[in-house]
């Protein structure tokens, strides 16, 4: 990140049926994925604690490709993703949400499998503390990681979007396959 020059956070609304949420990007790629129907504070104070000092600016152009592949997704159009990122976090934060990435379509993991993948086995409750830091819902699909016993476990976006998002990609998976 540049320190002289704070980089612009461009954001909008992105609205899929009775959803919206917050969405936002720089110049280099999305950063912030809101949890459904949150207010825009969501999107300030993610913002004021990862990019201190940078503006934001409202501009619902600049992400369209951005809700162009994201509502692809939600409507079970989309398996994955092309559209660019700028990841903000750790080392450690990064690796999990790589691993989060590799999760295929429409399959779980459980929290102490991240943490096998990326060969920090005890690891386990910080992997959790990674997933739950997950700046970009949706995209990096912390959606499918679940407990050990299969439970659903926290989600930013709540359950009720987690279990949402994970019966979506049930449904597209039987429909495409």
């Amino acid at each position: 990140m540049e320190k002289l020059n704070k980089p612009t956070l461009y954001w909008s609304l992105l609205k899929f049926k009775d959803w919206s949420f917050y969405i936002a990007s720089t110049s280099k790629g999305l950063v912030f994925i809101g949890s459904q129907n949150k207010p825009f504070e969501e999107l300030v104070e993610w913002a004021t604690k990862h990019f201190p000092g940078s503006p934001l600016v409202e501009n619902t152009e600049k992400l369209e490709p951005f809700v162009v592949e994201i509502t692809q997704y939600l409507d079970g159009r989309r398996k994955s993703f092309t559209i660019p990122f700028e990841y903000v976090g750790t080392p450690f934060q990064q690796a999990v949400w790589q691993a989060l990435c590799d999760i295929p379509y429409g399959q779980t993991k459980s929290y102490s499998d991240i943490a096998h993948d990326i060969n920090k086995p005890a690891a386990v409750r910080a992997v959790g503390a990674a997933i739950g830091a997950n700046p970009v819902l949706i995209t990096v699909p912390c959606h499918r990681v679940i407990g050990k016993n299969g439970s659903l476990t926290g989600y930013r976006g709540g359950l009720e979007m987690k279990t949402w998002l994970l019966n979506l990609e049930k449904r597209a998976s039987l429909n495409i396959e």
